[in-house]
């Protein structure tokens, strides 16, 4: 099944696609920031466009901005370029493959840069939808597992139509197909994390942190307009 990864600007208008080529060595600044700083970590903004359209995303709101910075991405950075703007990686807790787009969307180049930082010494977190199974049809798990210590997966909903609510995923069959992502990924990477957010309307934040510990992952509750 092909999907459309989308780079949308907002809930209403038409979809436009990011460049999908890898740019030049282009670094932070002008638009276009491809590393980014909090909490003692290196966020990675390797990409704007997102297997979903959840109607929740600030850039769905026209805003690209987490605490300060601006992620929407003029072009999609070589793997040069993201090695660059990380630079020393043992200088953060974790370098996190992160942004405002679904990191799994640029697959290759998401391996390659997470073994260069984790032979340099850096602890390697993904911050997914935990749909890219779904989305390049096999199983990616063994090749994540060589080179990243953590994943936060946003599961959201409880159930498939609140998940369809407010994820809109491109085709039905969005949720079952991440709770098997989740089965797969607990079995050979360290660490796993559920994510869903209080707020919105219909999640059952005690059901969905009911399911992390059935599925024996860890659960964090996130905090709707609360983002970075």
């Amino acid at each position: 099944m092909a999907f459309e990864a989308v780079d949308r600007q907002s809930s209403d208008e038409s979809v436009t696609e990011a460049s999908t080529e890898s740019g030049a060595d282009i670094g932070n600044g002008a638009g276009n920031v491809i590393a980014y700083t909090l909490h003692g970590n290196c966020y990675l903004n390797i990409t704007s466009r997102c297997t979903l359209r959840c109607e929740f995303c600030p850039k769905f709101n026209k805003d690209w901005e987490v605490q300060g910075y601006p992620l929407r991405l003029k072009q999609e950075p070589s793997v040069a370029a993201m090695l660059e703007a990380v630079g020393d990686p043992t200088q953060y807790a974790e370098v996190v493959f992160c942004g405002l787009g679904e990191p799994t969307l640029r697959l290759p180049e998401l391996l390659q840069v997470a073994h260069k930082l984790k032979q340099a010494g850096a602890r390697i977190r993904l911050n997914t939808d935990g749909l890219a199974n779904w989305i390049y049809q096999r199983n990616v798990v063994p090749e994540l597992a060589e080179c990243v210590d953590a994943l936060s997966i946003s599961l959201n909903a409880q159930d498939e139509a609140t998940y369809n609510r407010h994820c809109r995923p491109p085709a039905v069959g969005a949720l079952p197909e991440l709770l098997e992502f989740i089965l797969r990924a607990r079995e050979q990477i360290p660490d796993v994390t559920i994510t869903a957010i209080d707020g919105l309307e219909g999640v059952d934040i005690a059901a969905c942190e009911a399911l992390a510990e059935r599925f024996k992952v860890k659960f964090r509750r996130r905090v709707l307009d609360e983002v970075g």
